[in-house]
């Protein structure tokens, strides 16, 4: 991919301005969507490419992972399907360099965003092209991102964001699926090309040292329908901004865990964290399904809400859904911030990142496939008097030597959609930061 490939990266002046503005543009995404569906994109290959779509169905028939990697078929294929799984896509479409700022040296702003595969990737790139808090952005921490997958179109989204946007990224795969996904996914037509999925960080400046870290799985990926080899990978880079370097981390812990497990997961981040030298300001950024459930099998799940029941719907959902760091998930937070991480002034207070509802045909097709057909008539009746509706805090920012900018309070970032409706589950979180001019 020659430097002729890559233009110059954006520089356009930061818009600080909220409330019309965004209004404005919601009415606009929806009425105009100037991003081409059908423009052709072609690329070089990548260090994750590889030939294992003949076998995948075979290894479906395997139906948990140590019953799979006895089996003579697997012990062939390892090799190549670790050298996937720990590979990492790094490349430069930006231009900028640390001293190459404006007239007016700003805080860093970061945009953590799951982006529910890339399946809306058209409009995904529009949100972050012109929304007005996301658009001048300098880091974005996204989770599940595809490769190859036929419900994405089988693009490499990672790589088509980076292209649009002129950022720079780094791309690690977390799992090779054997099927095209879950819930209404199954039913996509086409088959996977390179069948991976995975988590990315962008920086309008230059990334160093960017690699990834492997987290221990909640449960075992090949029980249940969505049979996937492989497991949540963080992926971590130094950032060269004009205010200092820091180093960033996109981060995404098991959803299909317990409440210890996803703390567990983040111990393991920041002992990691902690053994890179030299020690930099850290900014962590994504979806931590911090959903205060037990939910590594459906049985505690179902158990679980049977609890928050009895403990009365309106206040669980009032006082624990907005606030999982105050008990059902202390333990992850607790950790943060014994090791020095601030996450209370990073986001913002009570306000939920995936709201839940009961007439979400995709998202109960996708429960469905773990929890039996009954409980949606319990959840219905649970939530009869709140609309129907109930909202989770997931996405956080936490960070280590650094300062949030003063006059830019963090936000989560609503409504963000098309014609066809919500690009994604999730909400995306927004945040200023200063990072220390010393070592934290």
């Amino acid at each position: 991919m020659g430097d002729s490939d890559r233009p110059q990266g954006l520089s356009a002046a930061r818009d600080r301005s909220i409330g019309a503005s965004e209004q404005n543009f919601y009415a606009l995404l929806i009425s105009t969507l100037s991003y081409s569906a059908t423009e052709t994109k072609t690329f070089e290959p990548t260090p994750l490419d590889h030939n294992l779509q003949p076998f995948l169905e075979e290894l479906i028939a395997f139906s948990s992972t140590p019953e799979m990697e006895a089996s003579a078929l697997y012990q062939r294929l390892r090799p190549e399907v670790e050298r996937v799984l720990n590979g990492l896509v790094e490349e430069n479409w930006s231009r900028a360099s640390a001293e190459s700022y404006g007239d007016e040296l700003r805080p860093v702003r970061v945009t953590a965003w799951n982006i529910e595969r890339g399946t809306r990737l058209e409009s995904i790139i529009q949100v972050l092209k012109e929304h007005p808090s996301i658009r001048e952005s300098d880091l974005l921490l996204l989770t599940e991102l595809d490769y190859g997958m036929a419900r994405s179109g089988n693009r490499f989204v990672a790589r088509e964001i980076a292209r649009e946007l002129r950022m720079n990224y780094a791309f690690a795969p977390c799992y090779l699926s054997l099927v095209k996904g879950s819930g209404l996914e199954s039913n996509t037509e086409g088959d996977n090309t390179q069948a991976l999925h995975g988590n990315a960080l962008f920086s309008r400046y230059p990334i160093t040292g960017a690699h990834q870290l492997a987290l221990p799985n909640g449960k075992d990926k090949m029980r249940g329908k969505e049979k996937r080899l492989g497991a949540q990978r963080a992926v971590i880079a130094d950032v060269m901004h004009p205010l200092g370097a820091f180093r960033a981390v996109s981060l995404h812990l098991d959803a299909h865990s317990t409440q210890r497990h996803r703390h567990l997961q983040m111990k393991l981040l920041l002992d990691h964290l902690e053994s890179l030298t030299p020690q930099l300001p850290v900014i962590i950024g994504g979806d931590w399904n911090t959903s205060t459930y037990n939910s590594r099998r459906a049985i505690y799940s179902i158990m679980g809400f049977w609890r928050r029941v009895m403990m009365g719907v309106g206040y669980f959902i009032r006082t624990h859904y907005p606030y999982p760091d105050r008990w059902f998930e202390r333990g992850l937070f607790r950790e943060l911030e014994r090791r020095g991480y601030d996450y209370r002034s990073l986001n913002e207070p009570g306000v939920g990142t995936l709201h839940y509802s009961v007439d979400d045909i995709a998202v109960n097709t996708n429960m469905a496939d773990w929890i039996p057909e009954w409980c949606f008539h319990f959840l219905r009746w649970s939530l009869r008097n709140h609309g129907g509706r109930a909202s989770l805090k997931l996405d956080w920012f936490a960070g280590r030597g650094l300062t949030p900018a003063p006059d830019y309070k963090p936000r989560v970032i609503g409504d963000l959609l098309d014609e066809s409706g919500r690009l994604s589950d999730h909400d995306a979180i927004v945040l200023e930061f200063v990072p220390s001019n010393e070592n934290s």
